[in-house]
């Protein structure tokens, strides 16, 4: 085997080599390379200077974090990720200072709005960023005999934000599955609501109300929990989860006790996943660049598919729950790869049957079209 010779330098003899002449040496090579690396930084930061910002708004779910951090782009823009909580970005839109290019909205207050007040400032995307099974949202008190959905007729429920979206598809899915009307309930609305810590409140057209319902008003400064705790209501409809549940209250409990196997079933029926909130964009900003809504539309699905890769691949790793590999591969199965979709064609049904539950329940004034909501540019658009 050969051996490599390397020959030996004593830095304290000057006429090997010169302390001075090395110390300059090095001092120029660490000049150099810092200039190199100040160039680089000055290109970088130029380039992202050089980039159009564009503000986003909205909660930072998995399947959104690749735009939050900036490994999917859009359109080439410097995007300026603002998280937010939703009812904090309805009063945004509605009522705020509109200055988020884009924003995640609850899809019901929009709706609402665009119906019954013309509201065209910000245009919707086929970005369905929040889904949500609603079956889960009914909590009833242990001791009133209250078994299953037809039960509720006759029985008091207190919910806040009538017009939500989630409570909006609550009563819809027990009027469609179980034949119990809005009517056949006797609502108790609260003003104070314990989970406003996690929504950020609502807005006014989360408070809207059929004129023809007859409601009841809760003393001011109880909220839903209280209610329930006290015995004044017999139910609670929550679009999270109220404070009595959080605390696992044990007179509280959800009225389906298996909701996963109650909502599989209703999702094999009727091949809905209930949609809560979608992505809008300014109207002003849509006409001035008519391909951006598409591009957006292109990030957010390459965002929501890293997160299915990244769930494939090492989540389960990175998750404190001990099976959450076998809980995704499970629901690939039964709900399909791409089970969190997005664009219009595989919504159309989910969409249409909230457009009339809107008008069915009172709340809007008409029933909506899918063609005069969306921009017809997306109307099309689909992700793998």
């Amino acid at each position: 085997m050969r051996m490599l010779n390397f020959q030996r330098i004593d830095l304290s003899t000057s006429d090997a080599f010169p302390r001075r002449s090395f110390l300059k040496s090095s001092a120029a090579s660490t000049l150099g390379l810092a200039m190199l690396h100040g160039a680089a930084n000055a290109q970088e930061a130029n380039s992202k200077s050089e980039k159009l910002p564009l503000t986003v708004a909205g909660y930072p779910y998995e399947r959104v974090t690749a735009i939050q951090d900036g490994r999917v782009e859009i359109d080439n823009r410097q995007v300026e990720f603002e998280t937010a909580k939703i009812g904090e970005m309805n009063q945004h839109v509605f009522s705020g200072p509109q200055t988020r290019d884009v924003t995640e909205v609850g899809l019901i207050p929009y709706l609402l709005a665009f119906c019954n007040d013309g509201f065209r400032d910000y245009l919707p995307l086929p970005i369905f960023v929040l889904k949500v099974f609603r079956h889960k949202s009914i909590f009833v008190h242990a001791d009133r005999g209250i078994n299953k959905p037809e039960d509720l007729r006759g029985r008091k429920v207190a919910t806040v934000g009538y017009s939500s979206s989630g409570l909006t598809w609550v009563r819809g899915i027990l009027q469609d599955e179980y034949g119990v009307s809005p009517e056949d309930i006797k609502w108790v609305l609260t003003e104070k609501d314990s989970a406003a810590g996690q929504t950020g409140g609502a807005s006014k057209w989360e408070k809207l109300l059929p004129a023809s319902l007859a409601v009841e008003k809760a003393p001011a400064g109880k909220d839903e929990s209280d209610l329930l705790l006290e015995g004044a209501v017999d139910a609670i409809f929550h679009p999270a989860e109220p404070r009595a549940y959080v605390k696992r209250h044990p007179k509280v409990r959800r009225l389906f006790g298996d909701c996963r196997a109650v909502e599989q079933r209703y999702f094999k029926k009727t091949g809905i996943y209930p949609i809560m909130h979608l992505v809008a964009i300014r109207r002003e900003l849509a006409e001035q660049q008519p391909w951006l809504p598409k591009a957006i539309f292109n990030a957010y699905c390459k965002s929501k598919q890293l997160d299915y890769e990244e769930s494939r691949r090492i989540r389960w790793a990175y998750s404190s729950l001990p099976w959450y590999g076998q809980e995704f591969n499970e629901t690939v199965e039964f709900m399909g790869p791409n089970f969190y979709s997005y664009g219009i064609p595989k919504n159309r049904k989910a969409l249409e049957t909230v457009f009339r539950y809107l008008h069915k329940q009172g709340l809007a004034e008409r029933e909506l079209k899918i063609e005069e909501v969306f921009l017809e540019s997306t109307i099309g658009l689909e992700d793998s």
